[in-house]
């Protein structure tokens, strides 16, 4: 669809990514929207002490969105709070923005992802709620990397298809899969077969499949971020076994 059919859009369910003060008043947005994916929004006089907006467009607050423009930036004309999602607090906070960076550096604008979109507040949810957020990110990245198209191949080996062997090593290399340790020569992150069964069916109990997800996932993530940083991922890596 075309930038120029986009011209109006009203309440859009969306998220807040991030914002920029723009000029003396206004605030440019980063948003990810279910059915219009990444949009770029200038929210004008949003800091004024009088606007409706002033407080309103937090991240991790679901939104309805109205907008209007053909280019790449478009002018937001209302946004609505929609309510539902508890508060991020402390470790769960910093989880939040490093799901917020993913989607930034891995997702490109106006390619909607309404799957993704729908994951995303679901792990939200689990952030506020539960405890164990190291697993809650690895089930988000998977799912991530999956939506975009990179999907991890957990369930069979590389080129033949054979089951997993959960009893034994594998080494996985990118863009090819799992292959048998004895067989990959020194290439790929080394992981037990039971822990990509343990990713397939998003079971982190496991404290050696915890920890080998979090590596893969890592190394994984780099891969396709290309050499960009993560700067969130510094903050909580002292925090969180992530």
């Amino acid at each position: 669809m075309s930038l120029g059919s986009k011209q109006r859009i009203q309440n859009a369910p969306a998220f807040v990514l991030h914002s920029y003060p723009y000029r003396e008043t206004s605030l440019l947005l980063e948003t990810f929207s279910r059915e219009h994916g990444r949009v770029a929004l200038v929210a004008r006089g949003a800091r004024r002490p009088r606007s409706e907006l002033r407080g309103l467009l937090m991240s991790f607050q679901p939104l309805a969105l109205s907008w209007f423009g053909k280019h790449e930036l478009r002018t937001l004309r209302h946004a609505e709070w929609q309510g539902g999602q508890p508060l991020l607090r402390g470790t769960a906070l910093l989880c939040g923005f490093y799901l917020n960076e993913l989607l930034l550096n891995l997702t490109v604008r106006d390619d909607p992802h309404e799957r993704l979109f729908d994951y995303y507040q679901i792990t939200l949810q689990h952030l506020a709620r539960e405890t164990d957020h190291a697993a809650t990110l690895r089930c988000f990245e998977k799912h991530l990397l999956q939506e975009l198209g990179y999907a991890l191949l957990l369930e069979h080996e590389a080129g033949c298809g054979k089951p997993i062997d959960p009893a034994i090593q594998y080494r996985y290399v990118i863009e090819r899969g799992a292959v048998p340790a004895e067989e990959a020569g020194t290439g790929g992150t080394v992981v037990r077969g039971k822990t990509l069964r343990d990713m397939a069916a998003d079971d982190y109990r496991d404290s050696v499949s915890a920890q080998q997800s979090k590596q893969l996932m890592r190394t994984l993530l780099n891969h396709h971020l290309d050499g960009r940083l993560l700067h969130t991922r510094e903050l909580i890596k002292d925090l969180l076994r992530t």
